[in-house]
């Protein structure tokens, strides 16, 4: 189990250390997005902060997946935009599926790994 959920944080860690700085640096040229996708990412980047805010996070939450350092909390921190990703994928984008769905996968595996140390945060006082 603990293997597996090194190599779970490393593959997620990459995954999202590339995405990051990718995005971050304008690495590639962003693919040409039509209809619900296009409405979806004007909106985003109209914010102006919020995609940078974002991809900050995945960057902060890959180091510390692939350090092995605060790895329970990247993983809480990560969850709503791996579920962001995930509901993208599902409602607007179903070519990227796949990906969003291990990713998913992979941060309850993390969740799940490190339980424990979530018991503390969820008991009652």
């Amino acid at each position: 189990m603990k293997i597996a959920s090194i190599i779970v944080r490393v593959l997620m860690g990459l995954m999202f250390a590339f995405a990051s700085i990718v995005v971050l640096f304008k690495l590639m040229p962003q693919p040409e997005q039509t209809g619900n996708v296009k409405i979806f990412m004007d909106g985003m980047t109209a914010s102006v902060y919020l995609m940078t805010t974002v991809k900050i996070v995945e960057l902060i939450c890959a180091i510390a997946f692939l350090s092995g350092r605060f790895v329970p909390l990247a993983s809480v921190v990560i969850f709503p935009i791996t579920l962001n990703i995930l509901l993208f994928h599902v409602f607007l984008e179903p070519s990227g599926l796949p990906v969003a769905v291990l990713l998913m996968i992979g941060n309850l595996f993390l969740a799940f790994y490190y339980r424990d140390k979530y018991k503390p945060m969820l008991a009652p006082k």
